[in-house]
């Protein structure tokens, strides 16, 4: 069966004073996470687990980036994390430390045929 995507969200987090990347990357995650809310699981009946979460970060330095952390930051789904040149790094030469900018962006797929879906008239 094929998979759809059912949605995309975008999120950042930063590490202000660690230089840490996974900790900016797992807040990125946690920013898109909060932006929606996928009610189709138990409105439908589907089990979550059928999801695949596919996660794409950014961050500077890609390689400073533990995926097995950035994944168990979500809570549905089997998660796929990708990491990827991007983010940015703010350098403050007063107090010699880089802030670490992360973005993540976050797509969850289901595997649903096209015609299994219509709108229904509305009820008022």
């Amino acid at each position: 069966m094929p998979e759809r995507r059912i949605i995309l969200e975008m999120g950042t987090g930063n590490d202000l004073y660690g230089e840490d990347y996974t900790k900016a990357a797992c807040r990125a995650v946690q920013d898109a996470l909060h932006h929606s809310s996928i009610v189709l699981f138990r409105s439908l009946g589907i089990d979550h687990r059928e999801m695949r979460v596919q996660v794409t970060i950014g961050v500077q330095v890609p390689e400073r980036v533990d995926v097995e952390v950035v994944a168990a930051e979500l809570p549905r789904g089997r998660a796929e994390v990708n990491v990827v040149h991007g983010g940015l790094n703010v350098h403050d030469p007063v107090q010699e430390t880089t802030h670490i900018v992360a973005t993540a962006g976050i797509a969850a797929f289901l595997p649903i045929e096209a015609d299994e879906w219509r709108l229904s008239e509305p009820t008022h």
